[in-house]
């Protein structure tokens, strides 16, 4: 302790009262390019050593101006490589989890979880120095506490590095609540088209055209599950695909029922109308459930704002005659 408080002296002699804050700024900065060299580290990709080895056989224009537009296409995504290592989970759980949410808020991009990280680091460092830089000019404009510079320092790089996991959840909420409005709808829709001799596929199709306007995450997802059906994949792993990627209760139901349908060779028109009529009177529930929790939350604006205002207009009047009174009394 006798040292610290040594070492602490003389670096308020030296630098003045900003001395230690300095000294941990350095030390931090000092921690963070001894350890960056570990994180870039990384071997290299097989991949790699085929894409610089050519062949034997002459390449044709087209196929380099292919080559060319994928290259300026991943650009920028290519310079996050070297990075690889520091801005990605390392564990194949984690990545699959993060490649899961990305998928799930909407970002379906090859790059979505590196950037993701990217983004959280850059804004984490960026707010850390603008809460530094404010830290500095404060203590240099009047004298303020060492924790109020901590707070100013720390706080607005944890908020800086927590927003892009704000944004994310509160995106992936919104789209979740978008998918499961408009499911209902898009059943109705789809048993129509059924009922009227459409196959699924085809029935699918138009569903996802007609509700584009109104519900554009839903229509996307059956746009996708049209599109993968369309290039063979199998019919039971593309609807299990698209439950996963919704993360919505409603679509892992309707899921269920359409593999089992297809697999005790039921008629999917009558499985789609069953569904359906649950699923509109479960959406009628909900819009009850949140009517009912409504007086319970207003309870507590009606105490803070309805009742001081009358208390007052009926007391009021009271209160005044009787200060009145006694204020044009005469006590004995």
């Amino acid at each position: 302790m006798e040292l610290l408080q040594n070492a602490n002296d003389w670096l308020i002699a030296t630098f003045g009262e900003l001395g230690p804050l300095f000294a941990i700024g350095a030390l931090g900065l000092v921690l963070v390019l001894l350890t960056l060299p570990t994180f870039l580290k990384r071997k290299a990709d097989p991949m790699d050593k085929l894409k610089g080895t050519g062949g034997t056989g002459r390449a044709t224009k087209g196929a380099d101006k292919g080559a060319k537009l994928r290259t300026q296409q991943n650009k920028n995504a290519e310079k996050l490589d070297k990075f690889a290592t520091f801005l990605e989970p390392q564990t194949a759980e984690e990545m699959s989890a993060a490649k899961l949410r990305m998928t799930q808020a909407g970002y379906r991009g090859k790059n979505a979880v590196r950037i993701y990280h990217f983004i959280q680091f850059a804004l984490g460092i960026f707010a850390l120095l603008v809460g530094l830089v404010v830290a500095i000019v404060s203590s240099a404009s009047g004298e303020v506490e060492t924790q109020q510079l901590l707070l100013m320092v720390v706080l607005p790089g944890a908020v800086g590095y927590y927003l892009p996991r704000y944004w994310v959840n509160n995106r992936l909420k919104k789209r979740q609540e978008e998918i499961t409005n408009g499911f209902p709808d898009s059943l109705d829709m789809m048993l129509v088209c059924v009922e009227a001799g459409q196959s699924m596929d085809q029935s699918i199709i138009r569903v996802s055209k007609e509700i584009k306007q109104g519900y554009p995450a839903l229509a996307e997802e059956y746009e996708m599950v049209a599109n993968e059906m369309k290039a063979g994949k199998d019919k039971t792993n593309v609807l299990k695909d698209m439950s996963e990627r919704c993360g919505v209760p409603d679509i892992a139901s309707f899921v269920t029922v359409m593999i089992q349908s297809a697999s005790f060779g039921t008629s999917i028109a009558d499985a789609l109308r069953v569904f359906s009529e649950e699923m509109r009177d479960k959406r009628v529930m909900r819009a009850e459930e949140k009517a009912n929790v409504l007086p319970t939350k207003l309870t507590l604006g009606t105490m803070m704002f309805t009742v001081p205002p009358l208390m007052i207009i009926l007391i009021g009047p009271s209160v005044y005659q009787i200060y009145d009174t006694l204020s044009n009394a005469t006590f004995f």
